[in-house]
């Protein structure tokens, strides 16, 4: 390229960097204000979006994943932005940097996800059965979320029936969830099948863990081609980035 024609790719990949981040800061800031809309009246939210329960999303607690990701997003976006605009090398490095830790963060979950999955489960477990065991019949939004998941996915809790056992819902009822049973019966500890089924009558073993995994890798290609995607606008954010970093050495 002729040195004009350079001068001119310059205010385009700076233009273009700044309107890229401007999207991302939006889009954070709209995660953002969603998840606190979640956290602060999730009934509303959950009768809008409810139908929507065979994401994986159901299986956490929605609010604090969408403020966390909302907060990473206004982060880049405003450290990408403000950097280009004000030709700040100090917030361009800062923002190669937290996107360079985010694309590394997600190979390393990527791989743990492939290569162990039993980790994942014992990770998850360690999170979701005491909040189940705790939360469950006593805030109304995680239950209504668990319900839908359990009654769309056929499913019976994060592992199966016995992340109820002991609960604070069957201590008080002294039954399972009306999802966790075949055909909406109450099933409970008594009147055990026989020892070929061992687990209370008519109560479902699967759990919702293994239910979810399948429909992961039943759309495998999607997941897949997502994945791609946002890995190729990391990479050319973080090109992008350190492009005019380098340029603005040469000014």
């Amino acid at each position: 390229l002729s040195p004009g024609a350079k001068r001119g790719f310059f205010p385009f990949i700076k233009v273009m960097m700044i309107l890229f981040n401007l999207a991302i800061f939006l889009s954070g800031g709209t995660l953002l204000g969603v998840g606190i809309w979640v956290t602060v009246d999730d009934k509303s939210f959950l009768e809008i979006f409810g139908p929507l329960s065979s994401s994986v999303l159901q299986v956490v607690y929605v609010s604090y994943f969408l403020i966390a990701i909302g907060a990473i997003l206004l982060v880049i976006g405003f450290l990408g932005c403000y950097g280009a605009q004000k030709d700040s090398k100090c917030l361009l490095m800062m923002f190669f940097s937290v996107v360079l830790i985010i694309f590394i963060a997600e190979i390393a979950a990527a791989v743990v996800a492939l290569v162990y999955t039993g980790l994942a489960e014992t990770l998850l477990t360690a999170v979701v059965t005491p909040l189940l065991k705790e939360k469950y019949g006593q805030d109304a939004g995680f239950t209504h979320i668990w319900n839908v998941t359990m009654e769309e996915v056929h499913c019976c809790g994060l592992n199966n029936y016995t992340d109820f056992t002991d609960s604070t819902f069957y201590n008080d009822y002294r039954l399972y969830p009306e999802p966790c049973c075949d055909n909406k019966k109450p099933c409970n500890e008594t009147g055990l099948l026989p020892l070929a089924h061992p687990h209370p009558r008519g109560c479902l073993l699967q759990g919702c863990f293994d239910q979810l995994l399948e429909e992961i890798k039943t759309n495998a290609g999607a997941v897949g081609g997502v994945a791609a995607g946002i890995a190729a606008l990391e990479i050319a954010a973080m090109a992008v980035s350190m492009y005019l970093y380098c340029k603005l050495d040469q000014k």
